[in-house]
C-alpha cells in the first residue's frame, strides 16, 4: 500500500465524519457537509483513517472509478484481535457490493434480471393491493406510524415474494435486515452488539440454506432460482456465495425503500407548501420522488479504495487507501443543484446520487421507485390533513443508511370500506395474483 504524505493537510477535528455519532449532527448533517465542501472537499479524516470526498463531481468520480473491494479481510481481523466478527467478514467478502468487475458484473447480471422495470411494472396492481391491506386499518383509525405500520412492511413483503421466500416471514426478515444494515452503515462495529449480530447472521444463513433446498426441489421464477441457475449463463456460484447475496438483496430491498418513504413524507410535512402542491398535482409524483431522494438520501455514504495513486483537487490519495464518498453531501452541492437546501418538487435535471453511481448503481432502484410511487400516491390521496404527532423524532443510529426510528402522524379518518386504489382486487379485468411467476 502507498502511504500519502499528510504534511500540511487540514485535519481539523471538527470536520470529521465521526461527529455523525452525535445524535444532533446525525439529525441534520448538512452544515457539516457544507463545511467540508467549502473548507476541505478532499479531506483526510485521521479519526476514520480515510479520505472523505463531498463535492458532487468528486463523489461521482470515485463511484465510477474506484474499487469496491473494501470489505474487511477475515485474516486481517484475526491479526487485529477482532476475530469475533470474522463470520460477518466471511459473508461480506462474498457479496457483490464488495466486488469489482468482472466478478461483480457477472453476479449483478444474474440478480438484476429480476428487477427490470418492464417486469416490475406487471406487479403494480399487486403492490397496490399490499399497500391497501396495510393502510386500510390505519386510515380508518386516523393515525399511524408511517414506518412501523407501513413503510417497513411494504418492501419486506414485496422483497420476500421477489426472492421466493414466504411473505409471512417479512417481520423476521426485517429484523435481520436491520441488524445487517447496522454493519453496512456504520464506520466501526460495536463490540457490545457482536453477539446479537452473529446470532442474526447464523439465523439468516440457516434460513436461506433451507430456502435453497426448497428451490432445488421446486424451482420457480424468483431471485433464489436465478442464482441457483447461474451456471446456465456461465457463472458458477457455490451455496455460500448464493446465501451471502440473498442476504444482501434482502437488506437492500428493505432499507432503501422504507427510508425513501419515511424521509420523503417527513420532508413534505416539514414543507407544507410543497406537500399541498403535490397533493393537488399528482402527476408531479415522479419528479417529486427524485427530489425527495436528493433532499434526504436514504443512502448517505459508501466506501471505495483507490485503484492506484490518484490526485484529486491537489490531494495525493495512495493506492488502496480508503475513500468515503458522501452521496448525501454531493446531493446538496450548490455547484450541481441550485439552492440545494431547498425542497423543490418541480426541480428538473435532478441527477442525484441517492442510488449511487457507476458499476454499483443500485439495481433495485426501479422497484424502490415503483413501491414509493404507489405509497406516496395512496397516502396523499387517502390521508388528508396529515400532520406530525407532537413528539420528538429520532434518527436511527445508522450513519450510512439514513432513516427515522418512527414517524407518527395523524389525519382525517376514512371509512373502513373506503376504496384506496386500483389494485387487483378492484380491477374487473385483472386475474387474481398467483405468485411471482406472473412477471416472467
Amino acid at each position: 500500500m502507498t502511504v500519502a504524505n499528510y504534511t500540511g493537510l487540514n485535519t481539523d477535528p471538527s470536520l470529521s465524519l465521526y461527529h455523525l455519532y452525535d445524535p444532533d449532527i446525525l439529525a441534520y448533517p448538512y452544515p457539516l457537509y457544507h463545511r467540508l465542501q467549502d473548507e476541505d472537499p478532499v479531506h483526510w479524516d485521521p479519526f476514520l483513517n480515510a479520505w472523505v470526498v463531498t463535492k458532487y463531481s468528486d463523489v461521482l468520480f470515485v463511484l465510477q472509478n474506484f474499487s469496491a473491494k473494501c470489505a474487511p479481510c477475515p485474516e486481517r481481523l484475526i491479526q487485529m484481535g477482532a476475530d469475533s466478527i470474522k463470520p460477518i467478514a466471511d459473508v461480506m467478502v462474498l457479496q457483490m457490493l464488495f466486488m469489482d468487475p468482472p466478478d461483480h458484473t457477472r453476479l449483478r447480471g444474474v440478480c438484476a434480471g429480476m428487477f427490470k422495470p418492464r417486469l416490475l411494472e406487471r406487479l403494480r396492481e399487486h403492490i397496490q393491493d399490499i399497500v391497501n391491506d396495510l393502510l386500510r386499518p390505519r386510515l380508518a383509525a386516523g393515525s399511524m406510524d408511517i414506518l412501523g405500520d407501513f413503510a417497513n412492511r411494504l418492501p419486506a413483503i414485496v422483497t420476500a415474494e421477489l426472492m421466493g421466500v414466504p411473505p409471512e416471514d417479512h417481520e423476521q426478515l426485517k429484523l435481520w435486515s436491520a441488524d445487517f444494515a447496522e454493519i453496512l452503515g456504520n464506520f466501526q462495529h460495536n463490540p457490545d452488539r457482536d453477539a446479537k449480530m452473529l446470532k442474526s447472521l447464523q439465523e439468516m444463513i440457516a434460513y436461506f440454506r433451507n430456502a435453497l433446498e426448497e428451490h432445488r426441489a421446486r424451482p420457480r421464477q424468483d431471485v433464489i432460482t436465478a442464482l441457483l441457475n447461474a451456471g446456465i449463463y456461465g457463472v458458477h456460484l457455490d451455496d455460500a456465495v448464493i446465501i451471502a447475496n440473498c442476504i444482501l438483496v434482502m437488506v437492500g430491498g428493505q432499507e432503501t425503500t422504507p427510508n425513501l418513504i419515511g424521509n420523503g413524507m417527513l420532508s413534505l410535512l416539514k414543507n407544507p407548501g410543497e406537500l399541498e402542491k403535490l397533493r393537488s398535482e399528482p402527476p408531479l409524483i415522479p419528479t417529486a420522488m427524485e427530489e425527495l431522494l436528493r433532499y434526504e438520501a436514504p443512502s448517505q455514504h459508501t466506501t471505495r479504495l483507490a485503484p492506484h495513486d490518484v490526485e484529486l483537487r491537489g490531494r495525493r490519495i495512495g493506492k488502496e487507501q480508503s475513500v468515503i464518498a458522501v452521496m448525501g453531501s454531493a446531493n446538496r452541492d450548490p455547484e450541481q443543484f441550485s439552492q440545494p437546501d431547498r425542497l423543490d418538487i418541480t426541480r428538473s435535471g435532478n441527477k442525484h446520487l441517492a442510488f449511487g453511481g457507476g458499476p454499483h448503481f443500485c439495481f433495485g432502484a426501479p422497484l424502490a421507485r415503483l413501491e414509493a410511487h404507489i405509497a406516496f400516491e395512496t397516502l396523499l390521496r387517502c390521508a388528508p390533513e396529515m400532520a406530525l404527532a407532537p413528539i420528538p423524532l429520532q434518527w436511527r443510529p445508522n450513519l450510512g443508511l439514513r432513516g427515522l426510528t418512527a414517524l407518527p402522524v395523524s389525519f382525517a379518518a376514512t371509512a373502513p370500506n373506503h376504496s384506496l386504489g386500483p389494485g387487483i382486487e378492484n380491477s374487473a379485468n385483472a386475474a387474481k395474483w398467483s405468485g411471482i411467476q406472473s412477471i416472467a
